[in-house]
């Protein structure tokens, strides 16, 4: 009889996807009821472009990676790879420490995106929104998503990750990022206890500021504790959440926000030579 553990790893895509859409759709109607900023720019060119990359870096994962991080995850099972595996610790155990250390490995994927030129040429396009809202969290460019997805897998491979606990590792991600980019408003008191547990939109936001020294803070996805163990947390925006610039000094062009030119955004020469200038 299939256990659980084996109807989350078959139906892995279609939970995926069920679950980020009803994250989205209930933080896109949170941000509406209870905005954090006004808005700087229309919504619907914003979320059509944002939509669009997500739907390409769907297919860039679906036709170009030959096995994803579940995939992986099953397969090191099967054949015994990675220091779970071989330590046959308590289930439970394994489940929590692959939360955490998948966590770390995408906060220390998310900081070297920063530092490497190269890398930031491609992670730059995240930033490059000139709002914050839910359609943020689906921005990233399609290159990036198959390097942080390769990394996975190799991070699953080692550590011999099981599969439900990559299922779960892979939704949660999904859910709050979408989480941490919403434009929502929030009591400060909630706020400050939230963020004990997990990245909030407030803390979020300050790694989306113009200034550098503030984007290269907050690099957490999911879980805060790695910006305090690793000196990385910035607790609020200098210029205040208000008042504070979103986006890349370099690329406020509203006129360059379309899909292909988000696409094209790491290799156009005269964007290449500022990418060089904010490295």
């Amino acid at each position: 009889m299939p256990t659980v553990t084996d109807w989350l790893v078959t139906h892995e895509p279609a939970v995926r996807l069920t679950a980020a859409a009803a994250v989205a759709g209930v933080f896109a109607v949170a941000e509406q009821l209870y905005p954090r900023r006004a808005r700087s720019q229309p919504r619907a060119p914003r979320w059509r472009a944002n939509a669009g990359i997500l739907l390409v870096d769907t297919l860039a994962l679906r036709f170009l990676m030959p096995v994803l991080a579940v995939g992986m995850a099953v397969e090191a099972q099967r054949r015994g790879w990675g220091l779970f595996n071989a330590a046959g610790w308590p289930a439970w155990v394994e489940f929590l420490l692959t939360l955490l250390l998948l966590d770390l490995v995408i906060y220390g994927q998310h900081w070297m995106f920063h530092k490497v030129p190269v890398l930031w040429r491609l992670h730059r396009m995240h930033h490059s929104d000139l709002d914050f809202d839910v359609s943020t969290g689906l921005r990233f460019h399609p290159i990036e998503i198959l390097l942080s997805m390769g990394l996975k897998i190799a991070a699953v491979a080692v550590l011999g990750a099981p599969a439900a606990a990559v299922v779960v590792f892979e939704v949660l991600l999904n859910g709050i990022t979408l989480f941490n980019h919403a434009n929502l408003g929030m009591p400060a008191g909630v706020d400050k206890w939230l963020r004990l547990v997990v990245v909030t939109p407030d803390m979020h936001r300050v790694h989306h500021s113009v200034h550098r020294y503030e984007t290269d803070s907050n690099y957490g996805f999911s879980f805060p504790y790695w910006d305090r163990l690793l000196r990385t947390y910035r607790a609020q925006p200098v210029d205040g959440h208000e008042r504070m610039v979103i986006g890349v000094a370099s690329l406020r062009d509203p006129h360059r926000q379309r899909l292909l030119d988000l696409l094209w955004q790491p290799f156009a020469r005269h964007q290449t030579a500022a990418a060089r200038d904010e490295s």
